[in-house]
């Protein structure tokens, strides 16, 4: 009866230390020795320890009764314990009585021995042959227990260590089976499909995934080789690849999140088409920049000409003022197209907010918005590139217009200046809608924008909020659903002292000059000689770089005015070799170009240490940098 009860409680016994406890709970209640020791094999470290001990001090795992149990299968030594074990080839402990009666059998399950269970008493002949065979019987059970909890431990050991495994990998990854069934899901797929991982096996994948997903995975699932299908979950976008299993129908189904890599993948070719824009902008502009060159400087000639009639001063007034429009027009594409440090001044702020704000004055109108400004009085001057902060002041108001023009047929702009601490602080707030938290946590981030499509690149807030560091500054957003939008723009003070300028030269204050000009435009070089010989000075042209070359080097010139990019022989293979063959004529020469977008055209002007001039250029400009030549020694 109390081995059927036994195999009762070992049935539902599914840990080790449970069997054991078990067992010897019935030996101790079948046979009452004085003492019962266990020891069990543990399957990680392959290494015996004792599990069980009745007694105050634990046997030791090479006690010579345990170890006789182990090497020799049941034995029962009713009387003489300690003559019967030095028979088998142990000596017990000489300064310690051995027991009256010992028994010991081993734990056997599929011919493997995983411990051993030995057991005394004081008395003799309590143990004896029919005590072992009880014992052998129980042990039988136990073996066979302890082999099923060894199982289930590792069923568990395996199953968590396939939950932590997979749990680890980004993917959302679950097992489907021949009828659509999810037998297995790591964590990944259930935050996904926000659903508890415990909820997930036994459940069928269309009714866990949303219907917009069932089309594709039914037909990944239906593919009999592995296959990827991409997968919109709202502004996400997933990749699904299902790999079948053995049994036909299952499949292993991999949902990898593509949001971020189809977001950066769009963001360079973004830049790219920028990189390409710039490259035909920064082409367009020397074009331009050469005949509106001709243009400024025939304007400019006949202005100074005493003989203009006064009918036709006007119209030549609006010819150079359009022409130097056209250029300014050029120079902004220019600085979208390149970041340029450019050159910075000490200016005041009212200038260039009312400058920006008569920029945007039709813009305003059309909208129907009203701006106004308000700067505090005594205000210090702030050291910028007048052009780079124009630009972001028209970009920050821009946005707050078609903000305003979104929501309502019209509305206000409030620009205010103020001094905060060493910077000063220009606010632009619009009474517009305001921006949600998830959008204007990211306004600043390149390519990211709100507008529709082909309405905007996203670049303006993150190409303004570089400008304004490059100046040492930064722009900050304060916004609610609701109430506005107020975007705070602040520039250190400063006192950086200001840079030495050149004093322009007075027209007839310069000594004559012998120059040569080099450049392949006709027009250019026409009115380069009518206005240089009409100051007095002795001109020669040159259309091709290589003839200039020879010129050069022949005559004794004092100024060499060269263009930079010619066909055949470029301003700079020019330079560089009369550097090499005379560098005294070298030092002669004044570049004029239309191509200072390019950063490695700006470090060879700046590197050189010479005037240069930018075309379009002015004739006064043409001549605070002849003054400046004549000054330099031959």
């Amino acid at each position: 009866m109390r081995l059927t009860t036994l195999a009762q409680e070992l049935a539902g016994a599914f840990r080790p230390t449970t069997v054991v406890e078990v067992v010897a709970r019935a030996l101790a209640e079948l046979l009452r020795p004085d003492r019962l020791s266990v020891i069990l094999l543990d399957a990680e470290s392959n290494r015996l320890a004792v599990t069980y001990d009745t007694h105050p001090v634990p046997a030791r795992t090479d006690d010579p009764l345990l170890q006789l149990a182990l090497r020799h299968g049941p034995l029962a030594f009713p009387k003489n314990v300690r003559e019967e074990a030095r028979r088998r080839g142990a000596e017990l402990p000489a300064d310690a009585p051995p027991p009256g009666s010992w028994l010991g059998a081993p734990l056997i399950a599929a011919s493997r021995t995983m411990g051993a269970v030995s057991l005394s008493s004081e008395r003799p002949g309590v143990l004896g042959k029919a005590e072992l065979t009880l014992v052998c019987a129980v042990l039988a059970q136990a073996a066979i227990a302890l082999e099923n909890a060894r199982l289930v431990e590792l069923l568990s050991s395996a199953k968590r260590e396939w939950e932590k495994t997979v749990d680890a990998i980004s993917q959302a990854i679950c097992i489907v089976d021949a009828h659509g069934t999810v037998r297995r899901a790591n964590r990944v797929f259930a935050d996904l499909i926000q659903t508890a991982v415990t909820a997930i096996p036994g459940r069928p994948w269309l009714g866990l995934l949303p219907p917009a997903w069932s089309d594709p995975v039914a037909r990944a699932l239906a593919e009999p080789s592995a296959s990827t299908a991409e997968i919109r979950a709202g502004e996400r976008t997933l990749l699904l690849t299902a790999i079948p299993m053995a049994e036909p129908g299952s499949a292993v189904l991999v949902f990898e999140d593509q949001t971020e890599r189809r977001r950066l993948q769009e963001q360079l070719i973004q830049s790219e088409k920028m990189s390409a824009i710039g490259q035909l902008i920064a082409g367009v502009a020397h074009d331009l920049n050469n005949p509106l060159a001709s243009v400024v400087g025939f304007s400019d000639f006949l202005a100074e000409a005493g003989d203009v009639p006064a009918s036709l001063r006007e119209p030549l007034q609006v010819i150079r003022q359009e022409a130097e429009r056209a250029a300014t027009i050029v120079k902004n594409l220019l600085s979208f197209a390149r970041s340029q440090q450019g050159e910075r001044t000490r200016q005041p702020i009212r200038a260039l907010l009312d400058s920006t704000l008569a920029l945007l004055r039709n813009q305003l109108m059309a909208h129907k918005v009203e701006a106004t400004l308000e700067v505090e009085p005594g205000l210090p001057d702030v050291e910028v590139n007048a052009n780079q902060l124009k630009q972001v002041f028209v970009n920050v108001i821009n946005n707050a217009c078609q903000a305003i023009a979104s929501d309502a047929p019209s509305g206000r702009i409030w620009i205010t200046a103020r001094r905060v601490h060493d910077s000063v602080a220009v606010s632009v707030t619009d009474s517009g809608p305001g921006i949600v938290e998830e959008v204007a946590a990211r306004v600043f981030e390149p390519f990211f924008t709100t507008k529709r499509e082909g309405e905007g690149t996203g670049l303006g807030l993150s190409i303004s909020q570089g400008i304004m560091k490059e100046h040492g500054g930064h722009i900050t957003l304060d916004t609610r659903p609701g109430g506005g939008a107020t975007f705070t723009l602040e520039l250190p003070i400063g006192a950086r002292a200001a840079r030495a300028e050149v004093a322009p030269v007075p027209p007839g204050e310069s000594k004559p000059l012998s120059i040569l000009v080099v450049d392949d435009e006709p027009h250019i070089l026409h009115y380069m000689r009518a206005t240089l010989e009409s100051w007095g000075h002795t001109v020669e042209v040159a259309s091709d770089g290589t003839y200039a070359l020879e010129r050069a080097l022949a005559g004794a010139f004092d100024v060499i005015i060269c263009d930079l990019r010619m066909p055949h022989l470029s301003g700079r293979e020019m330079y560089t070799k009369l550097a090499r063959q005379d560098p005294r004529v070298a030092e002669r020469i004044i570049f004029a170009t239309g191509d200072t977008v390019r950063g490695d055209t700006l470090q060879f002007l700046e590197a050189l240490g010479r005037p240069y001039l930018h075309k379009p250029f002015t004739l006064a400009e043409l001549r605070a940098a002849l003054g400046h030549a004549a000054k330099q020694p031959a």
